[in-house]
Parts: structure tokens; sequence; C-alpha cells
């Protein structure tokens, strides 16, 4: 059946039911609503010229509305009559807005949406009042805003309806019984308003006892009646709606209609105008029957007529909501028809047919094209859709050509509270095909940023792209039959996190960093280059093409002597306590591969490195590798590896360290040194055939100590040195090292060993030093002399003491020798510039060590130990007592039976240092006191064989009185621990950092467990922090201060600190920001201020005692107290927020032990709520 089109013209004498009416001009309408549908009718009436009252609850005194209106009026201001009234109360306290309403001239009021939209007392008052209520009669409202009076009227006109009660329910017993006769699943329904509030479905008569209550509470919450009836619950259907517009002479016209379908917990998500896909004969039907009964009931002004069709294509009406719509929108950008104004005309008088609303009859209704409407709520599709509150931090909306935004409360600074609807803002797209209608809304949703609160935008995005809701098939069951909708990728909010960051260490600093900020810091200058040359070949493209075997041949009889550079790891290791950031190793890198493939190595990885990364410097240690290898291609990766640890300090079983090797070789590293710390070789080998597996170079370390040409020094002589390398030779290292940690090696020693090596092995020979004495460079040219291969230096500004001597210096001294490095010196002083500036910027980080000091040769501390020797001392307050602990190091070696020091032999050395001298122990102590005394563990570890066993073994009085009767072993301690299952890791990980985790992630956690867990929970607090620059991590901003932060290629935010208030009485301060040019605030709080900001407990998520509020919002009932016996599922209390509740179930059976909060109370998602006994 075609939809009849009637000529419309306006009554004239009128009729017996259209009385004639002489329309009149409105001059001032208060409008009965909030946020974004009051907005929207205040600019309607601004368009016809009339002045708008607004209206707002103290809770709402900040909302948007309130300063779109001419004027606003308070509902219930603190110290009024009405300050009892609450938020939402407030909006639906007929008297007091109808007083307000005639108290300051208003000649209509205009209801909007929900609130009292639909109620005919308040229709009534505004009548006997004598102002126009915008929108239809209050006998209209009594027959069609009540649901049931709406159902029985459809019938009368023959209408299919769904099966349901007859009116509203009376009682329990009643809605029992009208759910057995129509049968389960049926749906609890509000009777008067609309919206999703009061609806339950049940499919069970414990539901229904369960749900009853609650959606009479939600009703009476969201309307102001808690009336309910119940239906038939029909299994996803299409939700359908007609948009009908009637005059008060008889006129009804029909808009056309709208396809709801996409809806969760009975709220519409997004709709579409037209309905896609429906069939004609079909839409002629629905959109003639709307019309039909519109006309039945006298009806006047705008309304909207609901249907269900099912999947055989029947409809049945359920029904109509006497107001506009939410979705008004739609169906205005596709008719061009502006209903809002519409509403308004015809409640001055005018006909539809008038020249003010111009239709003149239904064939002057057309549509073109198709409208999408998405709207964006403050609620986290992640948890449940929990809708969230608190304040926007950030706010950027969309724009562009088809595009209309509705928008409430949505600002930067806004505040959202937990009193009202989540909407936040309604985005329309219009264009000829839904396709393009839903390519457009997906740009413009993609634009959008809101920070401060959670937002479903990416949901939103997923649904309008989902081919289902694109070909117009989606039901009311379109979110809940589609999880992959849920698979949303975390907003990464990059800037919000860096610039709350940047004002934590602003305000109260960096933990790491002591003493002020260094004076006359300057600019770091990177060495010239042109980044668009290709990148020349070095030494690991010469690697690759020939080959490990082929490449260390080359390397043994190249007459030059090569260099390792070891300014990326162990320089900044041994001089600034391991503290260097990517941020400045990448700021050069693109010059270090253009101007320096001349090199053998770049040293940048090691086991403090690794640690420090993650634990100080918040940073991804396999991140800076990944980076650093993609800007230096071309020149080999060296890193440190322990044979029994990786980069660890525990022991792993072999599969542990077998997959750090491969891993690292995949991600960059060519080149493993790879050591024992007692020169133990059942503890290096089997990672030295471990790394040859992989691929990469394996080159065997021995560790230097002592001093072979001092004849008392009998226990590490000149043979003992060749037999080693003979082993690792017949073991299958490629390359051969010294590690000289503590620059122990003489000049002429160096002469007379690497001699010797170079006539009783065939590899090449590598030399590695620290120029703590102040005369290494003299080993390295008398090794040079030798025979040596490599040798390690480090840039000019980050040689010397306890570092590697000067890279330049040895440069010029072999410049006219056959030696000859060919690296550029020039360029290498330029790259030392940029270094003095970078290391003055870790002014805090320095040992405190001014010049060379030759008592190395005798405490024999390595030189990355001795930089962080001061700060571990002042850490058990004996700073002051450097030298005596120097000496005590001294000491504890000769007791262990002289050792080879390296991490963690040295570490253990110097753990016992300290011991001994905080307690004021001597050796002959430590004998006669050790049962009594608990010696530090590495100490325990070390004499019961956990990092291996010395060359000399242990002196056995010691180690009795140290173990007390614990059991120790002689064999490798990796060989006898059970493989670590990798799936079992990764999924323990994962459930502590609360995200998928890569293999590296799991390689990290295996080799610092506590460590991973913390630098995770600060990426998911902060993000990643190392684009910032060094100046600002290590020292935050000072007012009138700006940075920038590369947060990725072609991304750079321009930060600067305009001001800083004073703490508030919880010691907090707002920091006043500008980013990219537009003012940003973050709130941190002034740990100096000695004011504690007052906070609730939060729940431990892994203690399954402790009861976490699923959302955040008021504390509405408590059914339970302490000592009170519960079973699983039992419902212990009601938290409701933004009109919604929810019932919180016992998630086990107990005993209540504890209960946090009270009826009335403010909670946030995670607050402890109550403990279990």
């Amino acid at each position: 059946m075609r939809t009849p089109m009637p000529t419309l013209t306006p009554s004239v004498a009128g009729s017996a039911s259209h009385p004639a009416i002489t329309p009149r001009k409105f001059h001032r309408i208060l409008v009965a609503n909030r946020s974004e549908i009051a907005i929207r009718v205040f600019r309607a009436c601004s368009e016809l010229g009339i002045r708008t009252l607004g209206i707002v609850s103290k809770e709402d005194k900040a909302a948007l509305h309130r300063y779109k209106a001419d004027e606003t009026y308070l509902l219930n201001e603190a110290g009024g009559p009405r300050a009892h009234v609450g938020a939402i109360a407030a909006y639906l306290d007929i008297e007091n807005i109808v007083a307000i309403a005639r108290r300051h001239g208003a000649e209509a009021i205009h209801p909007g949406y929900g609130f009292l939209s639909e109620n005919a007392d308040f229709a009534r008052a505004c009548a006997a009042a004598g102002i126009v209520f915008i929108g239809p009669s209050p006998q209209v409202l009594d027959l069609m805003g009540d649901k049931t009076a709406a159902r029985t009227q459809a019938v009368s006109l023959g209408l299919p309806v769904v099966p349901g009660s007859d009116g509203s329910l009376a009682s329990l017993e009643a809605a029992r019984s009208c759910a057995a006769g129509i049968g389960y699943p049926v749906i609890v329904k509000a009777a008067f308003g609309g919206g999703g509030r009061g609806m339950r479905v049940c499919h069970s008569e414990a539901e229904l006892v369960a749900s009853l209550a609650q959606a009479e509470r939600e009703a009476k919450s969201a309307f102001g009646r808690g009336d309910v009836f119940i239906e038939k619950y029909i299994d996803r259907p299409k939700h359908i709606e007609v948009q009908v517009l009637a005059d008060a002479y008889g006129h009804t016209v029909h808009l056309y209609e709208r396809d709801c379908s996409v809806q969760r917990r009975h709220q519409k998500v997004v709709e579409v105008a037209p309905a896609p896909g429906l069939p004609q004969p079909l839409r002629e039907r629905l959109c003639y029957e709307a019309v039909r009964l519109a006309k039945s009931v006298g009806y006047c002004n705008a309304g909207t007529v609901e249907f269900l069709v099912d999947s055989e294509g029947r409809h049945y009406f359920i029904e109509m909501n006497p107001r506009i719509q939410v979705e008004h929108t739609v169906t205005e950008l596709v008719t061009g028809i502006d209903i809002v104004k519409s509403q308004i005309h015809i409640a001055e008088g005018h006909a539809l047919a008038s020249q003010e609303i111009g239709i003149a009859d239904q064939a002057a209704v057309s549509v073109r094209g198709f409208a999408v409407q998405a709207r964006i709520t403050t609620e986290d599709p992640s948890n449940g859709f929990i809708p969230d509150y608190g304040r926007i931090t950030h706010y950027r909306s969309a724009a562009g050509f088809g595009i209309r935004l509705d928008a409430g409360t949505a600002f930067s600074g806004a505040i959202i509270t937990p009193h009202y609807d989540s909407l936040l803002v309604k985005v329309c797209a219009h264009a000829l095909t839904l396709d393009d209608a839903c390519r457009k809304l997906d740009r413009a949703l993609a634009e959008w940023r809101v920070r401060g609160v959670r937002t479903n935008i990416k949901f939103l995005r997923n649904v309008v792209r989902h081919p289902r809701f694109v070909s117009g098939a989606a039901t009311t069951g379109f979110i809940a039959d589609t999880p992959e909708l849920l698979a949303l990728s975390e907003s990464h909010d990059r800037a919000t996190r860096i610039l709350q960051y940047i004002g934590d260490l602003s305000i109260n600093g960096n933990p790491t960093v002591k003493g002020e900020r260094p004076t006359g810091l300057r600019k770091p200058v990177v060495p010239g280059h042109d980044p668009d040359v290709p990148i020349p070949p070095g030494s690991r493209d010469r690697w690759k093409q020939l080959g490990s075997e082929a490449f260390c041949t080359w390397l043994r009889n190249e007459p030059a002597l090569l260099l390792t550079d070891t300014t990326l790891r162990d320089a900044h290791q041994s001089l600034l306590a391991t503290r260097l950031r990517t941020y400045d190793m990448l700021k050069v890198a693109p010059a270090i591969a253009r101007h320096l493939p001349g090199l053998f190595s770049l040293e940048l990885w090691g086991g403090a490195t690794f640690d420090v990364a993650m634990r100080f410097l918040h940073e991804d240690p396999w991140g800076r590798l990944a980076t650093l290898r993609k800007q230096i291609p071309n020149i080999l990766f060296q890193m440190l590896l322990r044979g029994a640890n990786a980069v660890g300090y525990s022991n792993y079983p072999d599969n542990v360290v077998r997959a750090f090797i491969q891993q690292a070789t995949a991600s960059g590293i060519d080149v493993f040194r790879v050591f024992d710390s007692l020169n133990w070789l059942p503890g290096l080998l089997p990672a030295l055939g471990m790394v040859r597996e992989s691929g990469a170079l394996a080159e065997a370390a021995i560790c230097y100590t002592g001093n072979i040409d001092d004849p008392k020094r009998d226990r590490y002589p000149l043979q003992y040195y060749v037999n080693l390398a003979k082993e690792l030779e017949r073991a299958g290292a490629h390359i051969l090292a010294i590690k000289d940690m503590a620059g122990l090696l003489q000049p002429f020693a160096a002469r007379r060993l690497v001699s010797a090596l170079r006539q009783e092995v065939g590899l090449p020979i590598h030399l590695h030093t620290h120029d703590t004495a102040g005369i290494q460079a003299a080993t390295l040219l008398f090794a040079a002399e030798a025979g040596v291969d490599v040798v390690d230096v480090a840039i000019g500004a980050m040689s010397g003491l306890t570092s590697q001597p000067n890279l330049e210096s040895l440069v010029a001294a072999l410049s006219h020798h056959p030696r000859a490095t060919g690296l550029p010196f020039s360029q290498l002083l330029e790259h030392s510039d940029y270094w003095e500036a970078v290391r003055a910027v870790y002014q805090p980080f320095e040992s405190g060590m001014k010049a060379s000091a030759a008592d190395v040769y005798i405490h024999e501390i390595p030189g990355g130990q001795y930089s962080n020797l001061r700060p571990q001392a002042e850490s058990v307050g004996v700073g002051d007592r450097l030298p005596e602990l120097k000496r005590m190091y001294q000491t504890v070696n000769q007791l262990l039976g002289d050792i080879v020091k390296v991490t963690p032999s040295s570490k253990m050395v110097g753990d016992l240092a300290l011991f001994m001298l905080t307690n004021d122990l001597t050796p002959q102590d430590l004998i006669d006191r050790g049962r009594e005394l608990a010696f530090p563990e590495s100490v325990v570890g070390y004499f019961a064989g956990d990092i291996g066993q010395p060359p000399g073994g242990f002196p056995e009085a010691l180690r009795e009185v140290v173990l007390k009767g614990r059991r120790s072993f002689a064999g490798r301690p990796g060989e006898s621990l059970a493989p670590v299952d990798f799936a079992t890791i990764k999924a323990e990980v994962e459930a502590k950092v609360r995200r998928p985790v890569s293999e590296l992630d799991v390689l990290s956690y295996l080799m610092y467990p506590k460590v991973f867990v913390e630098y995770a929970a600060f990426e998911r607090k902060y993000t990643d922090v190392s684009m910032i620059p060094s100046d600002v991590l290590f020292y935050g901003l000072r007012v009138g201060e700006e940075t920038e932060v590369e947060i990725e290629r072609g991304k750079t935010l321009f930060i600067k600190l305009v001001a800083v208030s004073e703490p508030n009485e919880e010691g907090s301060r707002t920091l006043f920001f500008e980013l990219n040019g537009h003012p940003r605030e973050v709130q941190v709080h002034d740990a100096r201020s000695g004011r504690e900001a007052k906070t609730r407990l939060k729940a431990d998520r892994d203690n399954l005692h402790h009861l976490a509020s699923p959302m955040p919002g008021s504390v509405i009932d408590i059914k339970v107290k302490p000592g009170q016996t519960v079973r699983a599922q039992e419902r212990l209390l009601t938290i409701e927020a933004m009109k919604m509740e929810m019932a919180v179930p016992s998630p086990l059976s107990g005993v209540i032990k504890e209960i946090f909060i009270k009826p009335g109370e403010r909670v946030d998602t995670g607050d402890l709520l109550l403990v279990f006994q």
C-alpha cells in the first residue's frame, strides 16, 4: 500500500477537532533540558530571532549549554529552597522549571528529549501557567507517552503489536503471571520515557525477579515515573522508526524512516536514514501506519513511531515517542527539513504548508542520499562500556564536507560528571551512497582526539567499517553477535602522557638525578653529514660478503689497526653509571654510519646496559638495538655476553641463553664477546657454541688480572693465558679477546702477552682495557706493535679515567705508521665535540673522579664498577670512606685467593667489602664470627658455586662459615636447571603487565623479572619516553622553557611550560603548557608540599579476596555487612553512573571481612570496595 499524499493547506475556520488558531511569534523560549539537545534548540531559536532561556543544575554549572543560552537559571542553588534536589531530579522538578519560565517571561518551553519531554503533567503545568508546551497536547501525551496506552491505541487501529502486558505492572506477581503467559524471553520496559532506560531482557523467572525492581528504579530516576510493562522479546529484529510531523490543523506527513538497529543495552548507537535494504512495499506500509496512528490521536508536533521488523519481514508496532528524537539529525540531513524549527513554528500555530514550514503536501518531502549518525560517548568499550567521567584535558573534533556535529559539553577542560547521560557529541555524515557516508564518518571519527576520559570512538569506527553494517544487514543483535567490534587498538594518547611525565619531572624532579641542574648546557651539534648520501660499506658489509671464517682470516692479516668504539656502551658505563640514553645515541647515529665505516665495530650492549635501560631510563633495550641497527647498517655491532647469564645476573637454563643469543643475533648483534667472570671454561664454552650456531661472530674473552711481569703474582702467569687461548681456539672461537676490565695490563706486559698469543694461536686478537691509571694508550700502542688486530677505544669526550683510551689520540699517533687506522681525524673531532656537549647533561652521574689513579694497580677495581662505587658507598652511609673501601676491596680479593674480578664476581667482592666496612669487620672476624653473620646473598651464591669455580679454588674455612651447611655444587649451574617453558612464561608475563608481550619481552623478563614488570607499568602509565630530550628527562622544564619531542617520524610535539600554580589543599599543582600552540593543563602532586592527596585504596588485582569497583559512579546501596556469609554471584551492592545501574555480585562464596565504602560515596574503577576473609 502506498502512502497517501494529501494536499496540505491551512485551515481558515478550523474544525471541531482542530479549532482555528491565529499564528503568533515567540520571543522567549525556555529549554527544559541540558547538554546537546538544549544547544540544538538554542541554535534553532537563535536563527529564528528568539531569545533563549536555559536551566542548569549546580552539578551541571560548568556544562556548555549554560553558556549557549542568552540567559541561564540555576535549578538547585546551594543555600536556596531547592538545594536538596539532586542532579537528575532538578531537571524533573516541574514546579520549579515552570516557575522559572513564568518569572522570566518565557512564552514557550521546549522539553527536548528525555527528562520531562513525555510527561503530560509537565505539559498541563505549562498550560496552566499560560506557557506553550512545544510538543503534543497533555491528552496525547497521556495516551502516547504511556507505552501501554499507545499499544492499546495501535491495536484498535489493527496495527500488529508485540504480545505483552495490558498496561503497567502492578506487582511482581502480575509480572510473573504475564511473563509465564507470553513465554520467555521477555523484556521489561519503562512505560514512560525511552532511550533504553529501564529496559531489561529476562530469559527466566529468576532473571525477571532480579531485574524488575532495578528497571523500576532506573525508570524512576530517568523519567520521574517508575511504571514498567512487559513484552515478548523478539530476538535480533530490525528496529525501524518513522518520523512524523503534524500541525494543529489535522495535517500529518512522514519524513520517511530511520534504521536504529545498532543498539547496545537497548540504547541506539548508530542510526541511518533512510533504512538501507528495506523493501519498498514495507517502507510504504510503515510510513502509512505511522501517519495513520498519529492522525488517529490528533497528534500535533514532531513525533516518532517505532516498529520492529523480524527476520521474516513481519513488522510490529512497539511505541510512539511523542517528542524530538536523539537521531532526528539524520532525517534532517536526507530531507533538508529542520525538525526543531518546524516544532517551534507548529507551536506558534503555523500550518505545515505555511511559508514558515514549507511542506505543502507529502510529495514535498523527499530523500536524497544517506545519513549516518554515531553517538560518541564517554564509555569504555574494553571494559563492558562502563561510563567514564572526569576532566577532558584535550578535545579536538572533526569537520569537513558532509559532516555535522551536535555536541554537548565537549571541549578542553570540560568536566564529565557521573550524574548524566554519557553522550559527548553526535557526529553525522551525509553522502549520496551509504558506503560513502560510512567512509566519511570513519574519517571524521579518526580525526577526533579526546583526552582525559575514555570514549567509544574506536568501537564506532569498527561498526561503520564492518561489511554487515555497510550492507545494511545489521540487526539489534549486531553488536552482541560481532565480537570483533571490540577488537580495539589501545589508544596511544602519547602527547597527554608525555606532558604528564614532563610535568612530574618539572615539579618533583627525576628520582635518579642527584644535585642541581648543570649550568651552561649547550645544545649538542651533530657532526655535519648529508642524510641523502648513500651509506658507505663498512665492516658488517665485508663480514657478510666473506663469511665468518674468511672475514677472520682477513682480520688477522689486515695491516691497519682496527678499532672498536665503546662510546655507546662501556665508555658511558664506566663514566656515567650506564645512563647514556638512546635519544643521544640516535641523534649522532647517521653521522657515525657515514663518517666512520672504517671502524671494526661499535660496542653497544651488555648486562648493565640492559638492566639500566629498563630500570632507570625507562627504555626498551631491544628497541634501542633495533633503531640503532636501522640507522647504522654498515658497521658491526658488538655486545658483552656472560656465558652463564647472558645479560642477567642469575643462572639460566641453556635454552634461555640460546634463545637470547638467537634473538640478539636476529635483532642486529654481530659480534658476541663471550666471557666468564672467573675464566671458568665450563661456564663459557656452551654459550660460545650457541653464538656460532646463531651465525654471529664468536669472540671468546680471557679476563686479565694480576701482572704477568710480576713474578710474585704467580696465580696468573703468561702461560695461564696462553693455555686458555688454546682451549678457546679449539672450542671454535672466531676471535680472541683480552678483557682487561680494570686497566691492569701495563704496556710491556701487553707486548709480551700479545706476542705470545699471536705465536701460539691463529685467531685475530682484540684488546679491551680501561684507562684508570692514565697510561693505557701506551698499552694499546705496544700491543699494536706486537700485532694486536683490534683495540677498544672511546670518542675523546667520553674517554680516559675509567673509560677506554682516546680514539682520536690513537688515530693521530698512528697516522704515519704502517698500522695507521685510516679513520678521518677531523670528523672524529666533530664527534668528540658532540659528545662533550652531551656529557655535560649527564653531570650528576659522573663518578667524581678528577684524574687518573695509579692505585688501581693495588685495589684492581674494574672500570665499570669503579664509577658506581661512590654512589653505592653513599647509599649505605660510607660515602666519606671511599679510600677505606678501596683498600677493603683489595683485602677481600686477597682473602678470596686473588680471583678474577669482573661482573658478577667483581660485584661479589664489592658487596663483601662494603659489608665488612660498614660492620667494622676484619678478615679474622669473618672466620671467628662468620656463623652468626648474615652475609650478602652474592657472597653466599659465590661460595655455593652459583657463578662457577675460581682458578685456585675456594678458601674452605671461609666457605664453611658463609654457607652454614648450605649445599654447594661444582658443576655448571645451567646444565642442572630444567628448560624454561616459554609459553608458560609468556602467559605469566602477560598477566603481570596486562598486555600482549613479544618473545623479546619474555627474554627481558627472564633476565630481570621485577625490573621488566616495573618498566612495563611505567610505560603503560607514561608511554615510551625515550624520545624526550635528555636535559628535559633529567631536569624537567622551567617556566618559559620549551622543547621538541619527536614521537615518530614526521610527528613532533612542541611543548612549552607557561606557568605553574601554587599547590592546592591536597598538594597538587596545575601546570599550564602550550602543546603545538594549544593550551593544555596537567595536575601534578608536589611531593615536597607536605600535603597528602586524598585517594581511595585500590584493590590488588592479584588478590582474590579484594573486590574492586567495576566502574566509576556512586554507591546506591550496600546489601551486606562485615561478618556476613555470602554466596558466589550474590548481589553485594549497586553502583550508579550516568543513569545506569550496575549490580555488583560476589566473585566467591565467603565471609565479608571489611567494607570500605558507604551509600552515596563516589568510587572510581579499581577502588577497593570490600575484602573477604
